[in-house]
């Protein structure tokens, strides 16, 4: 079972994955604050609306998340790239729902960064609202996982302490292409991997998280209440290109592809930017 979140003769719409078919259902227009899991379930299904995969866009699998929270330096092979202390508390930071896009849109490049680096993550989506989660009860609270993209602008993270003027750009964080609730996937297990015009630029696996998705609920919840469509980035594996030497940065007509075992694939051509806009880019 896999949901999406998409747009068809300009109307948005939450559909059942079925092959390579969408089933509507009815009255949902959006994952998010009102999608439950027993929402999801018992929605009725327009079998009559049903549409090809390949005649939609796939929007962000939440368009519009209360809350975005980010984590890093959560695989031990990426804290030892970037050759800092393995931390004893997730390190954490926010993004805006301003700053998704969907599964293969376009990442186009800002003009003010030279340095746009790709982390390849595995997207936990809350489904059921809370605080103070026990870890003995995260699972319970967790609408589906879902693939991202945190493209990141390394001259602008390193401006200071905090990252989130590197992290938190308009339009360039791509999520999707589907939520997959955890029933259908063995997530602990799942093998994630990043690829830059074909060549493997990071590999791992779920099971190498150092904060756990039932830890990084339990924290998150202890300081504020999670809700329904709140998205966690539970951090990137090694190899991202700021480490490499020579660095590796996305560039005009890239192609890059983030895959999590079972959940699926997202895949986004880079482009340059053509104007400067006052807006979304």
């Amino acid at each position: 079972m896999r949901y999406a979140t998409y747009e068809h003769h300009g109307r948005h719409q939450v559909g059942e994955v079925r092959g390579t078919t969408l089933i509507p259902l009815s009255g949902i227009a959006e994952l998010g604050p009102v999608t439950t899991p027993e929402v999801l379930s018992t929605a009725p299904r327009d079998e009559a609306g049903a549409v090809p995969v390949e005649r939609v866009r796939l929007l962000p699998v939440v368009p519009r998340p209360s809350k975005i929270f980010c984590v890093g330096l959560n695989y031990r092979d990426h804290v030892t790239e970037t050759k800092r202390d393995t931390p004893d508390y997730p390190v954490l930071f926010g993004k805006f729902a301003t700053s998704l896009i969907g599964p293969q849109d376009d990442i186009v490049l800002p003009p003010e960064s030279t340095q746009v680096d790709y982390e390849g993550e595995l997207v936990v989506v809350i489904g059921r609202p809370g605080r103070r989660i026990a870890e003995s009860d995260a699972v319970d609270h967790v609408l589906g996982y879902a693939v991202a993209n945190d493209v990141t602008m390394r001259d602008y993270q390193y401006k200071t302490h905090q990252w989130m003027q590197g992290k938190a750009w308009d339009a360039s964080t791509p999520v999707g292409p589907y939520l997959v609730p955890p029933e259908h996937v063995d997530i602990d297990n799942a093998g994630i991997r990043t690829v830059l015009n074909g060549e493997k630029m990071q590999e791992s696996d779920v099971s190498q998280l150092m904060f756990t998705i039932p830890k990084l609920i339990a924290t998150l919840s202890t300081f504020t209440a999670l809700a329904p469509g709140d998205l966690i980035l539970t951090g990137t594996p090694g190899g991202v290109g700021f480490r490499r030497d020579p660095q590796v940065f996305l560039r005009d007509g890239d192609e890059i592809t983030v895959e999590v075992d079972g959940v699926g694939t997202i895949r986004n051509t880079v482009r340059a930017t053509t104007t400067i806009e006052g807006g979304a880019r």
